[in-house]
């Protein structure tokens, strides 16, 4: 990361680097259409600017959640077409910031982000703090004659709906919440997040339900390189859906754990836009990495 940093800021005007204890800034999350984000546009860019910020962005994912985040880009000139050209989105309009200086020892960070994309690394020396990383699609998925085109979160969707079959008839009042789902995802684009209230403990399914619900918390872990994916303690997790639980409703499924926070919606254009994020709501940002900073070291 600090390689790829240092060649992005060569490779750019300085305006899109911002100090690191500017909190207004870092502490930021807007996956929602904005004229203006914090940092440069990619359409500001050159060639070469635009290679290292895509650069930078593939040393946070997994090479599967990498083609995700560029199909995510690119269904912005699908959205545009869809809605007539109207509100002039484009794929290059997407932003790249770095915080502070992307050097050894020091505490920087940096964040890629558009519509339906946010991701915000945090580094404090060789401790990268992952998150929060949002992924989300409209459409959801695009097919031809009923076979798939493209549909980037399918794994997302799928896993969630293999999780609720696995649950029992007798399970289903406490793991689905509520006959309707949320308008959104709860964290929201919001710097700071109290978790809503967890669903049923994982250590009460069977086991054929706790292990889709393994591989559905794999899912959003491996969006990382594993040396960067945060741990978690599997008999500590809860899922909660939200919506029917039949396919075809509009719906919203979510895991839990100490310091986590995964979500999931499909609630918006009749149920073919979907949102998803991993947050860890004490560590999002680097938690409190600056004020330990200023702690340690008088200013």
């Amino acid at each position: 990361m600090r390689t790829e940093a240092a060649a992005l800021l060569r490779a750019a005007p300085e305006r899109l680097r911002v100090p690191f204890d500017d909190e207004d800034l870092r502490r930021w999350i807007e996956y929602r259409p904005t004229p203006r984000r914090p940092g440069m546009g990619l359409g500001e860019l050159g060639d070469d600017g635009r290679k290292a910020a895509h650069r930078l962005l593939a040393t946070a994912l997994a090479p599967h959640a990498f083609a995700q985040a560029m199909a995510i880009v690119a269904l912005e000139e699908v959205l545009d077409r869809a809605e007539g050209y109207r509100r002039g989105r484009h794929s290059a309009d997407y932003w790249v910031v770095v915080f502070g200086t992307p050097a050894p020892g020091e505490r920087w960070g940096w964040r890629f982000e558009g519509h339906h994309l946010s991701v915000t690394m945090t580094l404090d020396g060789d401790t990268v703090y992952s998150t929060p990383v949002f992924f989300g699609a409209n459409p959801l998925a695009t097919a031809y004659r009923g076979r798939p085109v493209l549909a980037p979160l399918a794994p997302e969707q799928d896993l969630g709906w293999a999780v609720l079959d696995a649950v029992p008839r007798n399970l289903l009042p406490q793991v689905v919440r509520t006959a309707t789902a949320p308008a959104d995802i709860y964290s929201g684009p919001r710097a700071d997040v109290t978790p809503p209230p967890p669903g049923l403990p994982a250590v009460e399914l069977p086991d054929a339900a706790r292990d889709r619900l393994d591989e559905l918390v794999a899912l959003y872990l491996e969006r990382l390189p594993a040396d960067i994916a945060p741990r978690v303690d599997r008999d500590r997790l809860s899922f909660a859906w939200q919506g029917p639980a039949v396919r075809g409703g509009r719906h919203y499924y979510r895991v839990q754990g100490p310091d986590l926070l995964i979500e999931y919606d499909n609630t918006a254009d009749d149920g073919n836009h979907a949102h998803t994020v991993l947050r860890r709501p004490g560590s999002d940002f680097g938690g409190d990495v600056l004020r330990a900073h200023r702690a340690a070291r008088p200013h």
